[in-house]
């Protein structure tokens, strides 16, 4: 794919009027006569810009191996979209560790293909800041991995290559839409993976595959260089084995990078030396509308109940809270999501109106493909330009910016339940995995893809951090356990659920 467009072209005076149009102005043959004179004028500065270098973060670690994309032999549960080396520094935190990478994050030099034939080719020529800090804690990338199409299920079956097979049962389906990143734990092809999360995305597979993912608080991750959704509910983290790594990758990963115009300030903690295995220092505030939803499986719902019982047990202390907002969530997270993803891919997939780097080169190749090949779109992704689209012209944005101010309420509503207790729970998910199923319909697929959102979603759009945990099996399958913290409070999080995991036998 070429990097770069062809110099602008002033519109002809048809294009004025249409592009006049689009923002319900009528113009006069007089005032298109005009404006033709003045937008040539304008866009003599232009050709200044396309003369001008772009200004692009810096590529370290250059010794770069494209790699390949491995058979079914090689990769049986389809976790890999490439198999890949890249070696970071010689030592550090993440020495010895095999990384593997969500294929929406840049890796300069290796293809990215977000899961989606509109990718395909598409070879990045910048790092996402976070793998170069991966790269100078010593890690060693190994693989971009498998995803929903455009991130846009979390099913973990609508990859342009097929389903992602679960690693603890491969007649079920990993989870979505980070399914590479939980198979290739899960089946120790890689030590530990970068995942992507706007509605579940890396806590719904780590809960169906058997793993831990944790969930950021939202901004303390910077997104610099991987391809969002939308810059309110972006969020990238690990999927890991077990706490210990989940928190040794954040201690990493985590903090401001100046790029990302969803960072503000960022206060970072030291997440594994926080780590207590001691329950008795655990308070767990169990909301009980984390429970009981239509798609729930009383198997999950007991599982959970049956571990948090354990672990008070153990020394924890667990009470029932209410927030009875959360049956909302889902609702809020939804109008959300249907309007910022159409603006999203709408601006190319970079977003306007932050500072920080904006990838020109992505912008570029996503606006060629979308423009040539949307029908290749995925169902999901389709129907949700159609209504986002819809519901932001003809109702003028009102329900995006209630949702968003809701969120705050929704917020608040977690934060006064947090107040008491140092972190909330209920399942991940409200069932297991589900079977794999090549024949289902595409009202099914819909369905499949967004039937297990209801306690994850609402804290994309809240920003609390969130971690999955095992917590045993319903059916000889994984359920996870989701732990809530107070916002930039991740330490607490991953320190409940450490001592959660260390007490807790799964079963798994």
């Amino acid at each position: 794919m070429s990097e770069s467009p062809p110099n602008v072209q002033p519109p002809t005076p048809a294009e004025i009027r249409e592009y006049a149009r689009r923002h319900h102005i009528d113009l006069t043959d007089q005032e298109v006569e005009d404006f033709e004179a003045a937008i040539a004028e304008t866009l003599l500065g232009y050709e200044r810009l396309d003369q001008l270098p772009d200004y692009r973060p810096r590529v370290e670690y250059t010794d770069r191996d494209p790699g390949y994309r491995p058979g079914p032999d090689e990769d049986p549960l389809n976790a890999f979209v490439t198999k890949c080396e890249v070696t970071g520094a010689d030592d550090g935190p993440l020495a010895g560790y095999e990384v593997g990478l969500k294929d929406n994050v840049n890796l300069a030099g290796v293809e990215l293909t977000v899961g989606s034939k509109l990718f395909e080719g598409y070879v990045p020529s910048t790092d996402a800041t976070i793998v170069t800090r991966l790269l100078d804690a010593g890690a060693t990338i190994t693989g971009k991995l498998n995803m929903e199409d455009m991130a846009f299920s979390g099913s973990g079956e609508l990859s342009a290559t097929g389903p992602v097979l679960n690693p603890v049962d491969s007649d079920y389906i990993a989870g979505g839409s980070s399914s590479g990143s939980a198979a290739a734990v899960g089946n120790g092809d890689v030590d530990v993976a970068i995942g992507g999360d706007q509605g579940g995305s890396i806590r719904i597979p780590a809960a169906w595959s058997g793993l831990v993912g944790h969930k950021p608080t939202h901004s303390l991750v910077p997104y610099t260089g991987i391809v969002g959704l939308g810059r309110s509910f972006d969020h990238a983290g690990p999927i890991c084995s077990t706490v210990d790594d989940c928190a040794r990758v954040l201690d990493v990963i985590a903090g401001n990078d100046g790029l990302d115009p969803r960072q503000g300030v960022v206060p970072t903690d030291d997440y594994r030396e926080v780590l207590s295995d001691d329950p008795s220092d655990v308070t767990v505030g169990v909301i009980k509308e984390g429970f009981g939803h239509e798609v729930s499986e009383s198997g999950v719902d007991d599982t959970v109940r049956d571990a948090l019982t354990a672990f008070e047990d153990a020394g924890a202390t667990v009470t029932e809270v209410s927030v009875p907002m959360h049956l909302d969530g889902l609702t809020i997270w939804n109008a959300i999501a249907l309007e910022e993803t159409a603006a999203t891919v709408d601006s190319e997939g970079v977003g306007h109106y932050g500072k920080g780097f904006y990838d020109t080169q992505l912008a570029d190749a996503f606006g060629r493909a979308r423009r040539s090949d949307a029908d290749d779109y995925i169902t999901t992704l389709k129907l949700t330009l159609v209504l986002g689209e819809y519901l932001a012209d003809e109702y003028r944005g009102h329900y995006y910016a209630k949702a968003q101010n809701l969120s705050r309420k929704l917020a608040e509503e977690y934060d006064d339940a947090l107040a008491d207790v140092d972190v909330l729970a209920m399942p991940t998910t409200p069932q297991t995995a589900h079977a794999v199923d090549e024949s289902i319909s595409r009202l099914e697929a819909i369905d499949r893809a967004l039937n297990m959102l209801h306690n994850t979603a609402p804290f994309d759009v809240t920003g609390h951090p969130a971690t999955s945990v095992p917590a045993g099996t319903a059916d000889g399958l994984p359920v996870g356990l989701m732990l809530i913290g107070e916002r930039f409070d991740d330490a607490t999080v991953l320190s409940s659920a450490y001592a959660f995991e260390q007490h807790i036998e799964t079963g798994l």
